[in-house]
């Protein structure tokens, strides 16, 4: 089963880019999406049944913002949006459809680039971690894919000791993260790729990506009952329809 997690920036753009055309070859099972930046109603639906996918969308009530969507080549048993928790679920961050008893969702967690959304993005890691906790009491075979917006340890930004004040590289930050992992999730490309120096995100600003100055903060991360079934965990910087690229997931488990 593959499962690739795409932050694209906004979908309408990086449909422009080619994402549809990529898509097809990249061939996944379900594929994660995030900053999708649209309501269903302004997007070409024929591009997405064309591609054979089913589709699902959770936006942000403001327009232009946020959203994350799931497209599966097989239809779900269930589809949830949102998390029921009411601050989350306005900024349309969360969305998990079910197959059996497995749960894959695609996850957006804010960024932290000034004090007033630190303070909701450290507000959010906590409910979500609740929330997480809980969901895992019924539905413990969960994947949880997309942007979390933090690089976990040294090795996932391009320059460590520079960044360690900036958001996405908080000891905060870092230490939810930890944290979350250690509830009982395990970081799918770290645990298969341990000493690999890749990168998710760049900035658009001094040629960041040619100059591979980025930062990993795009996971699939996989619940303790799921973590001997990955098969293979890699990022793909291959793919540019924005300014991060996917991260893909393979798992043995039927689909």
């Amino acid at each position: 089963m593959k499962i690739i997690t795409y932050n694209v920036n906004g979908i309408r753009a990086a449909a422009r880019k080619g994402l549809f055309e990529w898509l097809k070859a990249a061939d996944p099972d379900v594929l994660l999406l995030q900053e999708t930046k649209a309501h269903q109603e302004q997007l070409d639906i024929d591009i997405f049944e064309e591609t054979g996918y089913h589709d699902y969308w959770f936006s942000a009530q403001k327009k232009g913002y946020s959203g994350v969507a799931v497209l599966t080549k097989k239809k779900p048993d269930n589809v949830v949006h949102g998390t029921g928790i009411e601050y989350m679920d306005f900024e349309g961050r969360n969305i998990r459809v079910d197959f059996g008893d497995l749960s894959i969702m695609s996850m957006y967690l804010p960024s932290g680039t000034n004090s007033d959304r630190l303070e909701h993005k450290l507000k959010y890691m906590a409910d979500f971690q609740a929330y997480a906790d809980e969901l895992r009491k019924t539905r413990p075979n969960l994947v949880v894919g997309g942007d979390y917006n933090i690089c976990h340890e040294p090795i996932d930004i391009h320059d460590p000791v520079r960044l360690k004040n900036v958001s996405g590289f908080l000891p905060v930050e870092r230490e939810w993260l930890s944290g979350f992992i250690n509830s009982g999730f395990t970081d799918s490309f770290r645990h298969l790729n341990p000493d690999v120096e890749q990168y998710s995100w760049w900035s658009y600003r001094a040629n960041a990506r040619a100059n591979n100055k980025g930062w990993r903060l795009d996971y699939n991360m996989v619940s303790e009952p799921l973590q001997n079934k990955i098969k293979r965990a890699v990022i793909l910087p291959e793919a540019k329809h924005s300014d991060h690229c996917p991260a893909l997931l393979e798992l043995e488990h039927e689909f």
